[in-house]
C-alpha cells in the first residue's frame, strides 16, 4: 500500500508539470499569435491615410472608411477614397485641433511658385457664379463610339489630385481630398492648377497668420473671378457656418435685413450660407439622422402652422410643405447609413430645405427682441395703407376706391422690402380669376353698348350717343388692359421669389412709388364699372327726354333707390358709413340750434 501510494504521488506531480508546461505553451502561442495580428493591422493601417470619425459630425470631408456598415458614427463627411501609392504618396490631412497647414504632394503639383501674386476675396456661397456659366458647345458631329466596352477612366482619372465630380443638378466641379479644397474652376485648363495651387497655399497661410485654429472637419472652396484673382470661403461643419481669415463686411449676407446687431442673429445668414454650400457640392457626403429629425420636425411645425394661422412665416405655401413632409420618411430612410456610395441627392435636398428655413430665421429676426411673428408685420415702422399723395388721394376716389383695396393686398405682400412667397402665388391666382371675369364682363359690355346705338330713336339722342361712345371705350380699356395685365403677371420672370422681389423693388423706386402697382391693378375694375356707369347715364337720358310724366315719376324712385343702392358698397370700402354720419349730423344740428336760443333768451330778457 505504501508504494502503491508513492507511485500516486508521483503520478500526479507528473501529471502537474505536464499541464503547467501545456499551459505556458498555450499562453505563449496565443499570445504570439495575437501579436503578430496587432502588427499586421498596424502596418495596415500605417499605409494608409490618417482616418478621423467623430460622433454626430455634419457634412465635413474627413475621410472614413468606405465599407463601414452598420455604424454608430454616422457622419456628412466625404469619404476619402484610397487611392494608388503613387497618387497619395506624401499628402497628408492636418492633425486635430491644431492649425491647419499645408503639406506639399510629391506629385508635379508641388512645385508651386510664390503666392504672393495671388489675390483671396472674401465671398459667400451665393456669389459662385456657376449658374451664370454659359459654355456654348460646337457643331453638330456624329460621335464615334470605340469598340468594346466604354472607359472614362481617363477622363474620370485625378488631375494633380483634383477629382472631378458630377452636381446631382449636372454641374462639374473638383475636390482635393488631401486639401479638402472644392473649386468650380476647370483644373484641366492649361496653367490653372499652378493658380489654384498658390491660391491654396496662400489661403491656409493667412488662416495660420491670423491665429484662427481649425478643427479637422472644415473645408475651403476657391472660385475663380479674374486672371489671378480667386474668391474663397471656409465651411465649418461642426459650427455649420462659413467663415474667413479676415473681418468681412458684405450686403449679400445681409439683403434688404435692416437692424442687424447681434452675432446670434447674423448667424442665421452664415448657417444659410452654409447649407448652400453644401447644396452646391454634395457628392460623396453621408446624411445624419440627427440633421433629417431635424428638419422633419421643422416641416411639421411649419405644416401646422399654416394650417392654423393666416398669418404664417413659412416660405412655402401649405401644398408645398405638405409634399416636403412626404419626403421625410424617404430621407430617413437614408439617413444613418454609410454605404460605398454616399447619399449626394439626399443630401441636396436636405440642404436645399434647411438654407430656406435657416434664411426666412433671419429675415424675421428669429431669436431677438421684437421678433416678426406674422407675415404682415412690420419691423420698420414704415407699413402703411394710406397714401399722402394728393394725386392718389384723388385718383382713389375716380377709381371708386380699388387702389386702396389693392394696395392693402401689396402691403401684405411685400412686408418690409422682403417678399412673403404664398401669399404672392394666392394673390396672383386671385387677380387671373378676376381679370378673367373682367374679361367677360367687358365684352359683354361692348356687346351692349354696340346694340344701344343701333337702335333708331338712341340715333337722333346727341347726348346719349356720346356717353354711349364712353361707356364702349371705358368696357374695351378694361378688356385690353385685363389681358395686357395677365400676360405680364405669368411671365416667367415673376415666378420665382428673386425674379418677384425684383419688380417690386423696381414698383418701389417709381416716381407714385408701390401705389402706381396698385393703381394698376385696380384699372380692369375701374375702367369696367366706367363703362356701366356711362351706359346707365345714356340709358337715363334716352328714359328721361323720350319718356312722359307718369313714366319719370315711376322710374325716378327706382332709379335713386337704385343708385343709392350701387354706390353703398363703395363707400363702405372707403370706411364711409351711415352709422358714421349720423352723430356727425346731429352734432351739425345741435351747434347751430344753441346760439339761436341763446339768442331768444337774450333778446326777452333785454327789456326787463
Amino acid at each position: 500500500m505504501i508504494i502503491l501510494g508513492g507511485h500516486i504521488r508521483k503520478f500526479i506531480s507528473w501529471l502537474k508539470s505536464i499541464i503547467k508546461t501545456t499551459a505556458f505553451w498555450s499562453n505563449t502561442s496565443i499570445l504570439s499569435l495575437l501579436l503578430r495580428v496587432f502588427r499586421h493591422c498596424r502596418a495596415i493601417i500605417d499605409g494608409k491615410e490618417r482616418v478621423f470619425r467623430e460622433p454626430d459630425l455634419a457634412f465635413s470631408s474627413q475621410p472614413v472608411l468606405v465599407n463601414q456598415k452598420n455604424s454608430t458614427s454616422v457622419t456628412l463627411a466625404v469619404p476619402l477614397f484610397e487611392l494608388p501609392p503613387r497618387q497619395s504618396d506624401g499628402c497628408s490631412m492636418p492633425e486635430p485641433n491644431t492649425t491647419t497647414s499645408i503639406v506639399t504632394p510629391s506629385h508635379p503639383m508641388a512645385s508651386v511658385q510664390s503666392s504672393d501674386s495671388i489675390t483671396l476675396t472674401a465671398m459667400t456661397p451665393g456669389q459662385i457664379k456657376r449658374y451664370d456659366r454659359i459654355e456654348f458647345q460646337g457643331d453638330y458631329a456624329v460621335y464615334e463610339v470605340p469598340k468594346g466596352p466604354l472607359d472614362c477612366s481617363e477622363e474620370l482619372a485625378l488631375v494633380s489630385g483634383w477629382e472631378p465630380l458630377t452636381h446631382p443638378e449636372g454641374a462639374l466641379f473638383f475636390y482635393h481630398s488631401c486639401k479638402r479644397v472644392f473649386t468650380d474652376a476647370d483644373i484641366r485648363t492649361p496653367g490653372m492648377v499652378t493658380s489654384i495651387e498658390k491660391a491654396v497655399e496662400k489661403a491656409y497661410k493667412e488662416m495660420k497668420d491670423a491665429d484662427i485654429i481649425l478643427n479637422p472637419y472644415f473645408e475651403l472652396v476657391l472660385e475663380l473671378i479674374d486672371g489671378e484673382e480667386w474668391g474663397y470661403y471656409f465651411a465649418d461643419h461642426v459650427s455649420r457656418v462659413i467663415f474667413w481669415f479676415e473681418a468681412h463686411k458684405s450686403s449679400y449676407l445681409i439683403g434688404n435685413v435692416r437692424g442687424v446687431k447681434c452675432s446670434d442673429h447674423i448667424r442665421y445668414t452664415l448657417e444659410s450660407q452654409y447649407w448652400l454650400h453644401v447644396e452646391l457640392y454634395p457628392n460623396k457626403r453621408s446624411l445624419p439622422k440627427n440633421v433629417v429629425v431635424r428638419l422633419r420636425e421643422i416641416v411639421m411645425y411649419t405644416q401646422a402652422d399654416s394650417i392654423t394661422s393666416d398669418t404664417s412665416l413659412a416660405p412655402f405655401s401649405s401644398e408645398e410643405v405638405a409634399s416636403m413632409l412626404s419626403l421625410m420618411d424617404p430621407l430617413m430612410n437614408s439617413a444613418g447609413i454609410e454605404h460605398e456610395y454616399a447619399h449626394e441627392h439626399s443630401v441636396w435636398i436636405v440642404a436645399r430645405f434647411m438654407g430656406e428655413f435657416c434664411h426666412v430665421k433671419f429675415v424675421n429676426f428669429c431669436g431677438q427682441p421684437g421678433a416678426r411673428l406674422n407675415a404682415d408685420q412690420s419691423l420698420y415702422g414704415d407699413h402703411t395703407t394710406r397714401s399722402n399723395n394728393i394725386l392718389l388721394r384723388v385718383m382713389n376716389i375716380i377709381l371708386f376706391g380699388s387702389p386702396n383695396t389693392y394696395n392693402k393686398a401689396v402691403q401684405k405682400i411685400w412686408v418690409d422690402s422682403t417678399i412673403v412667397q404664398p401669399r404672392w402665388k394666392n394673390f396672383i391666382n386671385r387677380l387671373n380669376s378676376e381679370w378673367n371675369g373682367y374679361t367677360i364682363f367687358s365684352t359683354v359690355m361692348l356687346a351692349v353698348d354696340i346694340s344701344f346705338l343701333a337702335v333708331p330713336f338712341v340715333q337722333t339722342q346727341m347726348a346719349a350717343i356720346l356717353v354711349s361712345y364712353m361707356s364702349t371705350l371705358c368696357a374695351m380699356g378694361s378688356l385690353v388692359v385685363s389681358l395686357v395685365l395677365a400676360g405680364q403677371v405669368n411671365d416667367s420672370r415673376r415666378d420665382s421669389a428673386k425674379s418677384v422681389a425684383t419688380f417690386m423693388e423696381r414698383m418701389s423706386s417709381s416716381v407714385l412709388g408701390l401705389e402706381s402697382l396698385a393703381l394698376m391693378l385696380s384699372l380692369p375694375y375701374a375702367l369696367l364699372i366706367w363703362g356701366m356707369v356711362f351706359f346707365a347715364a345714356a340709358l337715363s337720358i334716352v328714359i328721361f327726354s323720350t319718356s312722359g310724366v307718369v313714366t319719370i315719376s315711376i322710374i325716378s324712385p327706382i332709379w335713386i333707390a337704385i343708385f343709392i343702392l350701387a354706390t353703398w358698397p363703395v363707400l363702405a370700402s372707403n370706411d364711409v358709413h351711415i352709422s358714421s354720419l349720423l352723430p356727425w349730423i346731429t352734432k351739425q344740428i345741435k351747434s347751430h340750434s344753441i346760439p339761436s336760443r341763446t339768442a331768444t333768451r337774450s333778446s326777452v330778457e333785454s327789456p326787463a
